[in-house]
């Protein structure tokens, strides 16, 4: 039952992931999680560091797409700035947002990755929809008021997955680690 929880990969900030790295994995596209993976939940004008980091990918043709399970307002609200495509409604853990994805993009599950910061949405979604994972630190520690049960079940997901050795106790700084 925990495996359902277990990402492909634990590194520290989405900006760590590089081309090099993503196109070594076979991965063509990567599907990322909005809300404290892409931008702070609060800040919704993200930073200079994650328009470095997209600019990079544009230039390596590596398309990000945003799947979120916030509205279509406030999802493309945010995103507009940053020009990315997006779902809303995703439902995560359920796997309607990705499947979408996966639909539009007609690429094999092996050649796509979702990037969250939740092991009960992020991580559980795409390990439901048989895709790589790659589970990040929050960009902030604060929360908003409906994420603060996750976080509080997370905690304990966590634990019993360090305690049976399904995941290291040490977040990578890249996906090599």
């Amino acid at each position: 039952m925990l495996t359902c929880f277990k990402p492909t990969w634990m590194i520290s900030s989405i900006y760590e992931i590089t081309p090099d790295e993503i196109k070594k994995m076979g991965i063509k596209v990567v599907l990322t999680d909005l809300d404290n993976t892409l931008i702070a939940w609060d800040n919704p004008d993200g930073t200079p560091e994650l328009r470095k980091w997209l600019e990079v990918m544009n230039a390596e043709k590596i398309p990000v797409i945003v799947v979120s399970n916030n509205n279509k307002k406030r999802v493309e609200k945010a995103v507009e700035p940053l020009g990315l495509p997006f779902i809303s409604r995703a439902m995560k853990p359920l796997t309607k947002g990705i499947n979408e994805a996966k639909k539009k993009l007609n690429l094999e599950d092996s050649q796509i990755v979702l990037v969250g910061d939740q092991l009960l949405t992020d991580v559980a979604a795409a390990n439901a929809a048989k895709i790589k994972s790659i589970w990040v630190k929050p960009l902030v520690e604060t929360d908003a008021w409906n994420t603060k049960l996750n976080r509080f079940l997370e905690k304990i997901i966590k634990k019993r997955l360090q305690k049976k050795n399904i995941i290291k106790e040490v977040w990578g700084h890249s996906l090599n680690d």
